[in-house]
């Protein structure tokens, strides 16, 4: 006969036995063990500080790269003003003063062909009616050429007020200036500025000089032309001739 035991009692029997033996009973088979190394810890603590320093360069290269091409933006961008118009049509006023020259204008040509006859040597075979033409000639364009040299005068004096305007606005706005670009296009206006102003200053000497050539040429050739008029009057047959005259009718 086989003895046969109850599952309850087996079940009793189990947990009854003693606790020192029940972890051999349930500890699994593959139970692993952790275990911690100082060494190797620091040696990651250590990557992972020198990988987030590395990012941090990054960043502050990327920022400084950023920061380049914000300043070369800013270095590449244009002046948003220009005195060009104004200066040229200041130089241009001055130009047709220049041109609207009476009579003897600023032509090569011109003035050798008016020295070869106005300024020339007193021909002995011309009229004195002609002399006294030549001579009224010279005189008319003497005061032409004075009168022209006050009108370029009052020309340029006038260009001063647009240049004031013009200098103060291009100093604001090279105080102003974002970039070096704006900067230099600055300064570049200045020297247009200056340019324009000694253009001015050039016309006037030049009015000033021609002036004075024609009133110089004036006066030679009316002592050249004098001393012809002298000649005529002491050349005999052709000078005063005396004759007789009465000074009341009827008388021996």
């Amino acid at each position: 006969m086989k003895l046969r035991i109850p599952r309850s009692a087996l079940a009793a029997a189990i947990l009854a036995m003693p606790l020192s033996v029940s972890p051999v009973l349930i500890a699994p088979a593959s139970a692993q063990w952790i275990v911690y190394d100082p060494t190797n810890y620091a040696q990651n603590l250590l990557s992972a500080t020198r990988a987030l320093q590395q990012i941090n360069n990054q960043i502050t290269s990327l920022q400084n790269e950023a920061t380049m091409l914000i300043n070369q933006a800013r270095n590449l961008a244009s002046l948003p003003y220009s005195s060009l118009q104004q200066l040229q049509q200041s130089v241009q006023r001055t130009q047709q003063l220049l041109g609207e020259a009476q009579r003897i204008a600023y032509n090569v040509q011109n003035i050798d062909q008016a020295f070869r006859t106005t300024y020339g040597n007193a021909s002995m075979s011309v009229s004195d009616q002609q002399l006294v033409a030549d001579a009224r000639e010279r005189w008319q364009n003497t005061v032409g050429g004075l009168q022209d040299a006050m009108r370029v005068q009052a020309g340029v004096v006038g260009n001063i007020d647009t240049n004031r305007s013009q200098m103060s606005a291009l100093v604001g706005q090279s105080q102003g200036a974002t970039g070096a670009l704006q900067a230099t296009q600055a300064g570049n206006q200045l020297l247009a500025l200056q340019a324009q102003q000694l253009a001015d200053l050039t016309a006037v000497v030049a009015a000033n000089g021609r002036a004075q050539a024609l009133a110089d040429a004036e006066r030679s050739a009316a002592a050249e032309q004098g001393r012809e008029q002298r000649r005529r009057f002491l050349t005999p047959g052709s000078g005063y001739q005396p004759g007789n005259a009465q000074m009341f009718p009827g008388s021996n």
